[in-house]
């Protein structure tokens, strides 16, 4: 279990997880003519949050995303799939791990390629925008457990670079 004492039931990472899928267009594209990194981060966003949502049981908003690394180009035509689940929650926030493969058509047999990876912070909020608690959740895989820790790690981090931003600039002012 989290530490999240929440008297709300406990929900597992496989209840929140969610899909997302987008036919690039030309539209899409950069001068490289691969689609543009926004794009994937939009995509990654909203299937974060629709993850964060299905967990938390209403409105949820971003707080933050770590570093996105982008694998592999993405090219017109290609079918992205977003695929996002919760791996860790506190009281009002919860961390989302997306993934994001391409299907490419322009190939014999249309094979899904990893292309981009993510996680995300959301605060779930009430509907006066104030943060409300979110449900526990239940870690009952290996995996689960796993990809817990790792977001503590990244949380821990998380705190501590905003903590020393903010004393660099107490310290500038």
């Amino acid at each position: 279990m989290s530490e999240n004492q929440s008297a709300l039931p406990a929900r597992y990472p496989d209840a929140s997880r969610s899909t997302l899928s987008h036919i690039m267009m030309v539209t899409d594209t950069n001068l490289f003519g691969t689609v543009h990194g926004g794009v994937i981060a939009k995509l990654v966003d909203e299937c974060g949050g629709m993850a964060a949502a299905r967990h938390s049981g209403g409105t949820a908003v971003t707080a933050s995303m770590d570093e996105m690394a982008f694998l592999a180009p993405v090219r017109v035509g290609d079918l992205v799939n977003a695929t996002a689940h919760v791996t860790w929650v506190g009281r009002s926030s919860l961390e989302v791990e997306v993934d994001v493969t391409a299907e490419r058509w322009d190939q014999a047999a249309a094979h899904a390629t990893h292309v981009a990876s993510a996680h995300l912070v959301f605060v779930a909020i009430d509907a006066t925008g104030m943060p409300r608690t979110v449900p526990p959740l239940i870690l009952e895989t290996e995996d689960d457990r796993r990809r817990y820790a790792e977001a503590k790690i990244r949380r821990e981090h998380r705190l501590a670079s905003r903590d020393a931003i903010l004393a660099s600039r107490r310290d500038d002012a």
